[in-house]
């Protein structure tokens, strides 16, 4: 119970810094919306945008949660302070050529880039030149991206995670002030700027914590050492298995430029949708996976393989208990959410209804989405980097045939079930898996426990709609929809945790008696 309420304050620290990090995100993406809104310079951002993305999961992040954590906390446990920082300058020297590679031959190549990733790009010459013009400035940011992954992974190996998951706080604002005050000026291009000086303070502000736990810079430029091959391979299944993520994302892209399939603005449509997704999945699914990453690497090294089911088993009641009521509330509400948040300026109501149709149907892989994080760090955890690949593969099989099937009758919602369904079957091959490895995890406790959190926010989906069409049908301007949907969301999450607290779903009465317990400690203390 003490390691897995260790395991709630790591998750509440990263879910604070990221809950501030998505709401400066909502106002960006506020501002940004209503400046670009769904016209070709909003498309011609996000695929130019995605190319630095896909890095972020192939060398920045993606190799941290790999293999940084996993090595260097099992070296933190066993190895001298002096070998630690060795070990890590190493990693850190190959990680810098090889995003210096990536930056260079991203650079050199835009215009072959774009034209493979959205080639329905092609047939409007302004929109395929920006595109490409602002690759090019943006691929600089891959090197900031690898940087503050390297950052994240050696402050998480020593527990700890502030400053790393405050990091994108820091670059929501720099890109909130390029939007208001370098955009009106030089347009599209402001955004990379912010983009790009957002990227370097990303880097700054882990440098005290880093310096304070022994952190120096060294004269030699090293690339050899016995961990750092086993860095590399874990690492390289993790790079093939996040090709294998990112082809799935790039397939979607490629589909959504064909607007004389899916519609104009599809590819903006994604991206907005994708956004609000991934307020639910970073504030809770990411923020407790990565918190439970070095916990369940250090179980793996002492060998203890039933605490490592204990806080797998933890981790996944937690996610679900949080993300199928956000799922539900998000399908529920997503036509409300995306006209109050984003229709303005040059967001239209035609931008406004395709984005609603991609943001419902992605939210119905919210729960897999979510599960998936827990599940390939518990894999990452024992050093196995192949099997997440060969699952992703087959997933995205399925992604792909589903999207050629369901993108004419769905258009760009087609493009987000797809995604969804394929996800679905990505958790259920990873938990099948997970579960022969380690024998039985306690699936039974766990269906459980679903069933009782279904019954808890089939209640609060009963709120949500009498919300829903409260917004859709009543009277009021901007300011009383903008009440409303507080309301809406406010009682809804009120009545799930009433339900939840009724039907005594695990999680809610342990996060109950956590707060009173808290409560008692304040009044005694008084």
């Amino acid at each position: 119970m003490t390691t897995n309420r260790k395991l709630i304050k790591s998750t509440g620290i990263i879910g604070a810094a990221i809950l501030s990090s998505r709401i400066l995100g909502f106002i960006r993406d506020i501002i940004f919306a209503k400046l670009f809104g769904t016209n070709i310079f909003a498309q011609a951002f996000v695929v130019a945008y995605r190319l630095p993305s896909m890095m972020r999961d192939m060398v920045g992040e993606g190799a941290t949660d790999a293999a940084i954590v996993p090595v260097l906390t099992e070296q933190s446990h066993k190895a001298s302070k002096e070998e630690y920082w060795e070990i890590a300058h190493v990693i850190l020297n190959l990680l810098l050529v090889a995003l210096m590679v990536v930056t260079v031959i991203g650079v050199i190549f835009a215009p072959w880039l774009i034209r493979i990733i959205a080639p329905g790009f092609m047939k409007d010459p302004l929109k395929f030149d920006t595109a490409v013009s602002l690759s090019r400035m943006i691929f600089p940011y891959v090197i900031f991206l690898g940087m503050i992954a390297y950052s994240k992974g050696v402050l998480n190996s020593f527990h700890h995670f502030t400053a790393p998951a405050f990091a994108a706080v820091v670059l929501n604002v720099s890109i909130i002030l390029s939007l208001l005050f370098l955009c009106p000026i030089y347009g599209i291009n402001g955004m990379v700027a912010g983009i790009l000086i957002g990227g370097l303070f990303q880097v700054l502000i882990q440098v005290p914590p880093l310096y304070s736990r022994g952190f120096r810079l060294e004269k030699r430029f090293n690339l050899v050492h016995p961990v750092a091959r086993k860095v590399l391979k874990l690492l390289l299944p993790r790079v093939l298995g996040s090709a294998v993520y990112q082809m799935g994302v790039l397939i979607d892209t490629v589909l959504a430029s064909f607007s004389w399939i899916v519609g104009a603005g599809g590819v903006a449509a994604l991206y907005y949708a994708n956004r609000l997704i991934q307020l639910p999945l970073s504030l809770f699914a990411i923020a407790l996976a990565t918190a439970a990453l070095p916990k369940m690497s250090a179980e793996v090294a002492r060998n203890d393989m039933e605490k490592l089911k204990g806080t797998l088993v933890f981790a996944l009641d937690t996610v679900f208990m949080i993300m199928i009521p956000a799922a539900a509330g998000l399908m529920i509400m997503s036509g409300p959410i995306i006209r109050i948040l984003f229709q303005r300026g040059e967001f239209s109501e035609y931008s406004t209804m395709i984005t609603s149709s991609a943001l419902f149907f992605y939210a119905a892989g919210l729960v897999a989405y979510s599960g998936i994080k827990i599940l390939v760090n518990a894999f990452y955890s024992m050093g196995d980097t192949a099997t997440p690949v060969r699952t992703a593969s087959i997933s995205l099989g399925i992604n792909l045939v589903l999207n050629l099937i369901l993108m004419w009758p769905l258009k760009v919602g087609g493009l987000a079930l797809a995604t969804a369904i394929a996800a679905t079957c990505n958790f259920f091959m990873l938990y099948g898996k997970l579960n022969r490895r380690l024998g039985d995890i306690g699936t039974e406790a766990i269906l459980g426990s679903l069933g009782r959190i279904c019954g808890a926010t089939f209640v609060m989906a009963l709120v949500a709609f009498a919300g829903r069409t409260f917004l859709e049908i009543g009277p009021g301007g901007a300011v009383v929809k903008i009440i409303g949907l507080g309301l809406t969301l406010g009682l809804s999450g009120i009545t799930y945790f009433a339900a939840a607290y009724i039907m005594k779903v695990d999680g809610i009465i342990r996060m109950t008696g956590m707060a009173v317990e808290k409560l008692r400690s304040i009044i005694a203390k008084k």
